[in-house]
């Protein structure tokens, strides 16, 4: 059964990727043909008029993790009408929130829109359509949630790789037919765009409708179930605010102290950092359902291995990516952008090193999402979150520090963060702490320690940039696998690779 979970996690993670890369190689593509196509105008329009309801995107992100942790733990218990009595309260709660949607854009969204924002005259008409096809969008998207997390529960992911394809594909060519359709733009791009978000949410309806048979459960009230998950939703709630808090507090506080420029340069290190950390994120997701089924079972055992391998490995694949970018990131910088803003380098070494860490952090808070206990653990994560905001304004007002000093602030919250997340979530799932060090902290940090000495050493050879980026980067990457073979594999995990490697030789020579 291990087996098969485990290939299940590799599969998966793999389709992940695969949709990941895609949607990265085309998005970068149509978001410049729509800029050049909307023009910069009505490009803002777009994204300016979106953003009033961009809110109600934290609220569905709540409310989607609670979803998501319902669905999983009752498919975990295999009993079916558990599985039912959960999606049908799961419809209430979206049908629910549908409706204040519609009821707040159409009131205070058409206000603030007509009142409070700065379009053209000549573009409110299409600015207030813009508007009604978000909400439209929005409701669509909040109805489809318990669908997608129902896929993500049962670990369908080739279902979001091919669903991603045809939606990739069907925005390229809206970016097309833009430039040959004669009428308004803005609206056309709009409604075009209500029309593949229609077509995806009918495909995974119909998906689920087929596959999945706790999806015809009708609407019900289950007061308990309903408080639950509306619990779970809150807590998660306020942990979203206080990570926009406090990543818009840094930005604002570096506005204040050192100007745009700096913000310029956080801006781009966020950007490289944000297409690394979604490799790991697609690895977080083919293994997290396992995570909390593996909870609903009772499973500890198992739950505590997939915790252990999902934080070690997620941790190991972040390192292996940034340390050629540590190294290298001057040259990086310099190919990417013909203006490097000052402070950049800086930044993005320092945000790398804060990525890093972050990913022993999800497999803890999918692990305390799984008892269903965030109280203490939201709390604690909150309060660290927003003291970074006047930690760092006492620190650049006073101390007159140099802006990067932010960062490490960051940095130092995270490390203390990961502490307590550890402290705090261990005992709930009825792990040993000298286990997650033995099998976790100590491998990563031998891994830490040794990797980068060699590329390190090697940066500056070679002459000539680009020959001498190759250079580091093969190295990195080399000695990264012999760092992570000696000191993060166990003796199971050397021995699955070997016996891997054999059987395809084998095949191979068959």
């Amino acid at each position: 059964m291990e087996k098969t979970n485990n290939r299940t996690i590799a599969r998966n993670t793999l389709m992940l990727y695969g949709r990941a890369i895609l949607m990265m190689m085309i998005g970068l593509y149509t978001s410049r043909v729509i800029l050049n196509t909307l023009g910069v105008s009505d490009f803002g329009i777009y994204n300016a008029v979106g953003g009033i309801i961009a809110m109600f995107g934290i609220i569905s992100s709540s409310l989607s993790n609670a979803t998501s942790r319902t669905i999983t733990v009752a498919i975990g218990k295999g009993d079916i009408r558990q599985i039912k009595a959960a999606f049908g309260n799961l419809k209430v709660v979206y049908y629910i929130m549908c409706f204040f949607v519609v009821l707040l854009g159409e009131t205070i969204g058409l206000w603030f829109l007509y009142h409070k924002m700065s379009i053209p005259a000549d573009r409110m008409d299409a600015a207030f359509w813009v508007l009604q096809f978000t909400i439209f969008t929005t409701v669509l998207n909040f109805i489809c949630v318990p669908y997608n997390s129902a896929i993500i529960a049962h670990e369908r992911m080739s279902a979001f790789a091919y669903i991603s394809l045809m939606d990739v594909i069907l925005k390229l060519l809206i970016c097309f037919s833009l430039s040959i359709i004669p009428y308004d733009k803005l609206i056309i791009y709009g409604m075009l765009m209500v029309g593949v978000c229609i077509i995806d949410r009918i495909i995974y309806v119909v998906y689920c409708n087929k596959r999945f048979p706790e999806v015809h459960a009708k609407p019900r009230i289950n007061k308990e179930q309903i408080k639950d998950i509306l619990s779970i939703s809150g807590w998660t709630l306020s942990g979203n605010f206080a990570w926009i808090l406090n990543t818009q507090g840094i930005n604002l506080i570096l506005n204040v102290f050192f100007g745009p420029i700096v913000n310029a340069a956080r801006g781009i290190a966020l950007q490289v950092q944000g297409v690394m950390a979604q490799f790991v994120t697609n690895f977080q997701t083919a293994i997290n359902p396992q995570i909390t089924k593996s909870y609903a079972q009772s499973n500890f055992q198992r739950m505590h291995e997939l915790l252990n391998m999902s934080s070690k490995f997620s941790y190991l694949l972040m390192l292996v990516m940034s340390i050629p970018v540590l190294v290298e990131a001057p040259v990086i910088l310099k190919f990417w952008l013909n203006h490097v803003p000052e402070h950049t380098v800086v930044y993005l070494r320092i945000i790398l090193i804060y990525s890093i860490l972050t990913t022993l952090s999800n497999p803890l808070w999918v692990s305390v999402l799984a008892t269903g206990q965030l109280k203490k653990y939201q709390i604690y994560d909150n309060v660290i979150q927003l003291l970074v905001i006047p930690i760092s304004y006492l620190v650049f007002k006073y101390l007159q520090a140099d802006s990067y000093w932010v960062f490490v602030i960051l940095l130092i919250s995270e490390i203390l963060e990961i502490y307590i997340r550890v402290w705090i979530v261990l005992p709930l799932i009825h792990h040993q702490y000298s286990r997650y060090i033995r099998e976790v902290i100590l491998p990563i940090i031998g891994v830490t320690v040794t990797a980068p000495i060699i590329p390190l050493l090697l940066n500056g050879l070679i002459g000539q940039e680009f020959y001498n980026f190759i250079f580091v980067c093969i190295f990195s990457v080399l000695c990264s696998l012999v760092s992570i073979w000696l000191f993060a594999l166990n003796h199971h995990e050397r021995s699955w690779i070997q016996n891997f490697a054999k059987e395809k030789i084998l095949n191979y020579k068959k």
